[in-house]
This record gives C-alpha cells, sequence and structure tokens, in this order.
C-alpha cells in the first residue's frame, strides 16, 4: 500500500531526508491522536523502542482538564508517567505534512512491562484476543460523517461556533454538482489518506447542506481502528491547511443532521472464510451470525455508551433523521439501529447504525466485538426481524435517550465488566459521569434566550 513503511524503509528515507520528523501518537480516551513530534534521526536511533507521557493522558475530558476521582491516577498518585511504545507495524508517511511519518503507539505502566488495561488499543485487542481463541478474525469497516464550513478554525471560534456557513447551501446527499465545489478539499483528503495507508474507498455528499461522508476499505478490526482515528485527524488537519472548518460533534445545530459513525462488521475464520455466511440459511445468515447479533441486541443499552459517549451524542437520536431510535434488527432497513447489509451474499454483515462520529472507534468496536462473542459463547437466540418504520415501533427495545441512561446501563453491565475487567468499566463510567456533572452545571445559550425576558 502506498504510504506503509517498514522500520528499515523509514531508517532509509530518513537517511536521505526524505523524512526529518516523526510523529508518535497514543488513542486517549476520546479517540484523538495524542504524543510527540520527533526528530527523524533520534527516533530511529533511540525512540522507535519508547517514549514516554504523563499518565492524566487517558483521565482527562475533553477539554484536557485533571479530571478528580480516578483511580488509576491522580494529584495524589503524582501524576507520573506511562510508556508510549510504538506499533512499527503502522508506520507511514503523511503526504499533507511535509517530511513527516507517523507511527501509533501502545500504552504501557512507566517500567514497560503490561499494557494499560483502560487504554483504548488494549481493550480492543483483548476482544480480538478473545474471538481468536474460538478462531475467528473480526473484521469491519467505519463510515465517518462530518460537516465542513467556509469558516476556519480561527474564525469559527472568534464567532463562538455560532452563525456559520456551511460549504454547501443545500442538501447535497450523493449530489455530484455540489460536491464538485468541494473537491478541493475532498480530493486532498482522498488523495493524501490513501498514500498514508489508508485505503479510501469513496467520499460523497451527505443529507444536510455541506455534511460529507468518507469511507475506507473494510479491514480486520484493530487496523480499522487505527485507520478511523487517522482519518478524522487528517480530515481536520487538511480542512485547516485550506482555511476550513469541519466537525464530527454527533449534533453541531439544531437544524442540521446528526453526524454517524456506522459501524459494520463480520467475521471470518482462521482460513479466511467469511463465519457469518451460510448459502442455505435465510438471508445468508450463518447460526454464528445470528447469535453474535443476538448478543448485540441482548446488551444494546450497555454497550451504548461507547457508542454514543457524550451528552451531546444523545441529541443525534431523532425519528425521521436516519439516525435510529430502537435497537432493533433488520433487513437493508435504515430506521433500524442494526441493518443486516449483503444479504444472500458472502458480503452478509451487520451494520450497527447506533454510533455517532464523536465515538472512539477502538472502544466502540471493542464493546461490539464483546457483546457479538458474547451471544456466540452463549448460543442466544436472534429475536424476529422487525419490519418497517422502526421510529414506530411499539414495544421494542429503545436506545437509551440520554447519556445518564447508558451510564448506568453501562455501571450495571456484567458482560463487560467480565469482558473488560472491572476497573476499566469503573474507569469509563467515572468518565461519563464526569461529562454528565460538566454539562449539568453549565447555562446554555439557548436557555438564556428563551428565559432572560421572560422568566
Amino acid at each position: 500500500m502506498p504510504g506503509k513503511l517498514s522500520f528499515d524503509e523509514l531508517k532509509d528515507v530518513v537517511a536521505v531526508g526524505e523524512i526529518d520528523t516523526v510523529i508518535a501518537a497514543a488513542i486517549d480516551m476520546q479517540g484523538r491522536l495524542m504524543g510527540k513530534r520527533f526528530q527523524a534521526e533520534f527516533f530511529v536511533e533511540s525512540a522507535h523502542r519508547e517514549t514516554h507521557g504523563c499518565n492524566y493522558l487517558l483521565a482527562t475530558d475533553i477539554e484536557m482538564e485533571t479530571v478528580p476521582g480516578y483511580a488509576a491516577t491522580s494529584w495524589e498518585k503524582g501524576y507520573g508517567d506511562y510508556t508510549l511504545r510504538p506499533d512499527l507495524t503502522t508506520i507511514r508517511r503523511v503526504p499533507w505534512l511535509e517530511g513527516t511519518a507517523l507511527v501509533l503507539c501502545d500504552v504501557l505502566d512507566h517500567h514497560g512491562h503490561h499494557e494499560i488495561p483502560h487504554a483504548p488499543r488494549t481493550i480492543l485487542k483483548r476482544q480480538i484476543d478473545r474471538l481468536a481463541a474460538h478462531g475467528l478474525t473480526p473484521m469491519a469497516a467505519t463510515e465517518l460523517e462530518f460537516f465542513v464550513f467556509r469558516e476556519s478554525f480561527e474564525e469559527a471560534l472568534a464567532k463562538g461556533h455560532r452563525g456559520l456557513t456551511p460549504i454547501s447551501a443545500y442538501n447535497e446527499d450523493y449530489h455530484i454538482f455540489q460536491t464538485t465545489k468541494e473537491e478541493g478539499l475532498m480530493r486532498a483528503i482522498r488523495t493524501g489518506l490513501n498514500a498514508a495507508d489508508v485505503p479510501v474507498e469513496n467520499t460523497k455528499g451527505e443529507a444536510s447542506a455541506g455534511q460529507a461522508e468518507i469511507n475506507v476499505r473494510y479491514a480486520d478490526a484493530l487496523t480499522m481502528a487505527d485507520r478511523h482515528a487517522i482519518v478524522k485527524n487528517a480530515v481536520k488537519e487538511i480542512a485547516w491547511s485550506q482555511g476550513r472548518s469541519v466537525t464530527f460533534m454527533a449534533k453541531c445545530g439544531d437544524r442540521h443532521a446528526g453526524n454517524s459513525s456506522h459501524i459494520h462488521q463480520s467475521l471470518w475464520t482462521a482460513d479466511g472464510a467469511p463465519a457469518f455466511y451460510d448459502e442455505s440459511a435465510a438471508h445468508g445468515m450463518s447460526a454464528l451470525m445470528r447469535a453474535y447479533m443476538a448478543g448485540l441486541l441482548a446488551h444494546a443499552s450497555e454497550i451504548t455508551f461507547f457508542l454514543a459517549p457524550n451528552v451531546n451524542s444523545y441529541k443525534r437520536f431523532a425519528a425521521g433523521t436516519f439516525a435510529p431510535t430502537k435497537a432493533v434488527w433488520s433487513m437493508d432497513n435504515r430506521t433500524a439501529g442494526y441493518r443486516v447489509c449483503g444479504g444472500d451474499s458472502k458480503a452478509v454483515r451487520v451494520e450497527c447504525r447506533v454510533g455517532g462520529a464523536d465515538l472512539n472507534p477502538h472502544l466502540a468496536l471493542a464493546a461490539l466485538l464483546a457483546a457479538g462473542l458474547n451471544g456466540i459463547e452463549k448460543g442466544l437466540e436472534l429475536e424476529p426481524e422487525f419490519t418497517g418504520d422502526a421510529y414506530h415501533g411499539a414495544g421494542v427495545r429503545e436506545i437509551p435517550k440520554t447519556l445518564r441512561d447508558a451510564t448506568a446501563a453501562l455501571d450495571g453491565s456484567a458482560m463487560l465488566r467480565a469482558a473488560f475487567g472491572d476497573a476499566v468499566i469503573d474507569h469509563y463510567v467515572h468518565a461519563a459521569r464526569w461529562e454528565q456533572a460538566e454539562c449539568d452545571r453549565r447555562v446554555t445559550d439557548w436557555e438564556v434566550r428563551r428565559g432572560f425576558e421572560r422568566c
């Protein structure tokens, strides 16, 4: 793949001056790249083995606040270091940054003896290992939606992120003429990512003015999660370089559609066969696929926090918006939370439509895999297919309506506590409660505008 570099290849391009900077980055709780820029000569000589970073990187909120109350780290414990160990299989060029390469890191204890259990990449790798014990490999693809605005990030901040101008004036879903107007940015995103070992399938207009979607190729779950994190960072950096701003907020305005991150998933056998496919079964869905999906549905409320991690995430779930409100499964039905795609073919898979573009891909995939594996291990029976408009389905499973509801379900999940460990779940429950508390103490523009004179 263009852009992918082995460590020996990196050393060669550093030696001839093609690469002078190496970004070494871990994935934080919010799914962002956090790390350091190394002079390339130092990286290939020494830092490729390890570097260090403050352990608050896995205990902050989106504002990088030092959140009190975490068991893993605190002021009382002195906020020491973690070891960041570069995964040398993830080295790639970053074509949109001059002379730069990127490597992703695993997060270990200060002595480098063991991976930190609540690190997002660790959590996902452990669920992949659990499936490997069953002779199964999880495959996935995430679709990412975002809004593009004519203002730069700096201009958007100066305007208080209000009254921004979408890159288009009307709904541009699949619209070729409108997206031609945006092609200067979108082409740079596609070609830049493709040249950075992130194979892009396509970009397209989405269902609101100024909204776009990017799709990259199906891959094993860890590779896909890594690519997803890189895509979000790349879209922001490339948009910034062109004087535009973008947002991956789940719901960035009253009149806008939400930004989703649909997650397609399937399992393959050790010999590369699609384990979800059985040509003799209804819709081509194997017994293993049905059990996996039964696990997703049985634990749908418990895993929602990892698909919708912010207070704002829950404003996306609204009838008639293509964001789901019901955690049911259906064949090729975009009103359902879990949609079966590729029926009656080897590509049969389940698309989780619950997640917003603000999710952490490593955590979201780990939670989905844990729920699906629970369904397989327990031999759960898949409920009947929902048909029709799920928005108006009566007496069916609802997606939690608030972060409070999702947090309670997460805290009480015996399945996730067994899969991730109590300490990991407690860590993310604490993060969820902090997010809620921070929101609860804020006074919004809407409240002031509505009540200043009339209360």
